[in-house]
């Protein structure tokens, strides 16, 4: 059996590929053995685990399943259990989290790498829809990220967009470095309304309309940003419940993610192929956070991978849920 401390040393200190394929494989061995559902889905494909020795070759849980199984070790109660946003009347997705340290010191470690120490930083949220609905995976992060910062200018906004024009200005004028998490329906609500010339915040986009808004492609989005703030970029998060890791652009539509997740680009008509870079497919991820639940999932976002290993969204699949945080089409 693993050990939750061996094994989370070891998936947060992978730096090559060599690394990242043994400690793939054996989280499959662990999950085919204790995740019933996942290994039910495996016995169904007549798939001959044996011969797998390669994370390209172990197969992919299709993520509807979060809608309609517990997918979690059976020997391991959750910690807490997190829930897609959705809409109305839709059926939301549910991750049973079972050791919560292991989030953690996955978005802990992530944001690291990407922007440095939390403590740095001023954080602002203006997540409506993630704070109206309760077991959101992506408040948990940024009220963690706040939690470290211990900055009393920290805040949550919903609709009080005066009050968060005027703390935005008050923090321009001080020089403060700031973040700014935002869905993507709440930020042109707010930059319809207010210009205001940026210079020392990062605005991190976090998700779409959530039936809120006409859908919009991204650059639609982050030009409406831009015009008001005077920013070169507009970062941009993708992530969401199904995940324990995410990815970050801080370049439009160039993500890239930790060392412990993978991309790889499926073909749209042969799920059991891989495309070679700069083909666009469905994504499927591979989280070695997710020890406990499933870490090899088969997304219904259509994507592609550069030459440099980042990749870009592209949009969802046909009548696929208007779900995740950040797809081209928001």
């Amino acid at each position: 059996m693993l050990s939750t401390n061996t094994i989370t040393k070891d998936i947060f200190n992978i730096n090559n590929d060599k690394q990242f394929n043994k400690i793939s494989l054996q989280i499959f061995n662990y999950q085919l053995t204790h995740n019933i559902v996942y290994q039910t889905y495996i016995k169904e494909l007549n798939i001959n685990t044996s011969k797998i020795k390669h994370y390209k070759d172990i197969p992919f849980l299709p993520i509807d399943f979060f809608k309609t199984h517990k997918i979690i070790s059976p020997n391991k109660k959750p910690e807490t259990i997190f829930r897609s946003s959705g809409t109305s009347g839709m059926t939301r997705s549910e991750h049973h989290i079972a050791d919560l340290s292991v989030y953690e010191k996955s978005f802990l470690q992530t944001f690291k790498l990407f922007y440095g120490k939390p403590e740095d930083y001023i954080f602002l949220a203006l997540l409506p829809s993630y704070s109206e609905q309760d077991s959101s995976s992506l408040i948990y992060m940024v009220e963690k990220l706040m939690q470290i910062s211990n900055n009393p200018d920290n805040g949550f906004y919903l609709y009080n967009h005066s009050q968060l024009n005027d703390k935005l200005s008050e923090l321009e004028k001080q020089n403060r470095k700031t973040i700014l998490f935002g869905v993507s329906f709440a930020l042109i609500d707010f930059f319809e309304n207010y210009h205001i010339n940026l210079k020392n915040t990062i605005i991190i986009e976090t998700g779409g309309m959530k039936g809120r808004k006409k859908e919009i492609v991204r650059e639609e989005l982050h030009k409406i940003i831009k015009t008001a703030t005077g920013l070169k970029h507009i970062h941009s998060e993708y992530g969401m419940t199904e995940l324990l890791s995410q990815a970050y652009a801080k370049e439009e539509n160039k993500y890239a993610n930790p060392p412990w997740m993978k991309i790889l680009i499926r073909d749209a008509n042969d799920p059991f192929s891989f495309l070679p870079k700069r083909q666009s497919g469905g994504i499927n991820i591979i989280d070695l956070a997710n020890i406990y639940s499933c870490s090899f999932i088969e997304t219904k976002d259509l994507g592609k991978l550069h030459p440099d290993n980042t990749f870009e969204i592209l949009g969802r699949f046909d009548n696929s849920d208007v779900r995740g945080c950040n797809l081209m089409v928001i």
